[in-house]
């Protein structure tokens, strides 16, 4: 007993001196991209704080348009003026999105579109973890509510602006917790029984079975738009302020965690890197793609998520090939029958 509680004594001190290495060895990736984004506009969600910050910072350091979608308007603007001191891009702009409120999302979606022609990137960052037993505004569960079908109907919203503007991308951030998820379909809100550390893992995991069947759908409408999945890395950032343990976690082994600026790296890569439109559809990890486990591989499951959450959310199933309508059809005719 005596042996084990010296231990525990240590091992912050031990940590501190392994630090270096470990850290070294989980944040090797980095985002490589030399692109520059003038004329481009692009939407993160979650921007106030953690990845989403340093996500939004570097798309504006690159001359982008870019939108902090986030649920504290006031935080957002103090973020905001802090991207353009630091970039010297004044077009950082602030709006409220409120993941957790229908209402709320389209709203944002509604003056979006009446504000901008195009968008060329949407990056779903924000999320919530270890949320005790809540509903969203619409009586979603609310890891479910805000990390998967938040992002789904805002998606949605943004579809038609996104294939008007292709190539376009859209990254979904996901996380190695997707491994322990599962979508119990006859338990979707957690009514029957909850966890809130699994309730977060079967949202990750139902991001990345959306993004593979966004993929397939968008692949086969020929959209030039593409989406892809992340696992930022375990980051220091505000996720895991509704558990006491987890802050704990993170305190013992902050030496390696990633910042959030490491973390950020993987959907700057997604969001960036040229050529990387034949792997629309998979997961990311440090920069390169990533094994998923084999619910996250289960088109059936997925399918089946994508009607689900249309059902829920009150939107058509194909709303993927309404948003395309006749003007592709046209826009493909046109491209074919020109001369080259």
């Amino acid at each position: 007993m005596v042996g084990v509680l010296l231990l525990l004594l240590l091992l912050p001190f031990l940590l501190y001196i392994a630090a270096p290495q470990i850290r070294k060895m989980l944040s090797s990736g980095v985002c490589t991209s030399t692109i520059q984004l003038p004329g481009k506009v692009a939407v993160v969600t979650g921007a106030n704080a953690g990845i989403g910050k340093e996500t939004a910072k570097e798309l504006a350091q690159r001359g982008a348009r870019v939108y902090l979608a986030c649920r504290d308007v006031q935080k957002g603007e103090l973020v905001a003026r802090e991207i353009q001191m630091m970039t010297g891009n004044q077009q950082v702009l602030v709006r409220k999105l409120d993941l957790a409120d229908t209402k709320s999302i389209r709203a944002f979606a509604k003056r979006f579109l009446e504000e901008e022609k195009h968008l060329h990137i949407l990056i779903n960052n924000a999320g919530v973890m270890m949320c005790p037993y809540s509903k969203t505004a619409d009586g979603f569960e609310m890891h479910m509510g805000v990390n998967h079908l938040g992002h789904f109907l805002l998606t949605h919203l943004l579809l038609e602006k996104l294939e008007e503007s292709a190539p376009s991308r859209v990254v979904n951030v996901s996380s190695l917790a997707h491994l322990l998820g599962r979508i119990h379909f006859h338990n979707l809100q957690g009514e029957k029984f909850y966890q809130s550390g699994l309730a977060y893992c079967h949202s990750k995991l139902a991001n990345i079975l959306f993004t593979q069947e966004l993929a397939r759908r968008l692949k086969a409408s020929g959209s030039g738009v593409t989406v892809y999945s992340v696992h930022p890395g375990t980051v220091n950032s505000e996720l895991v302020r509704h558990s006491a343990l987890m802050r704990w976690i993170w305190w013992i082994f902050s030496f390696f965690i990633k910042t959030p600026q490491q973390g950020a790296q993987t959907s700057l890569h997604c969001a960036l890197t040229e050529g990387l439109e034949v792997l629309s559809g998979n997961h990311f990890s440090d920069c390169h793609v990533a094994w998923v486990s084999a619910q996250a591989r289960n088109e059936t499951v997925a399918r089946r998520l994508w009607d689900v959450s249309c059902d829920l959310l009150g939107i058509p199933v194909d709303w993927l090939m309404m948003a395309a309508g006749p003007k592709r059809s046209l826009k493909q005719t046109t491209q074919h029958t020109l001369p080259k």
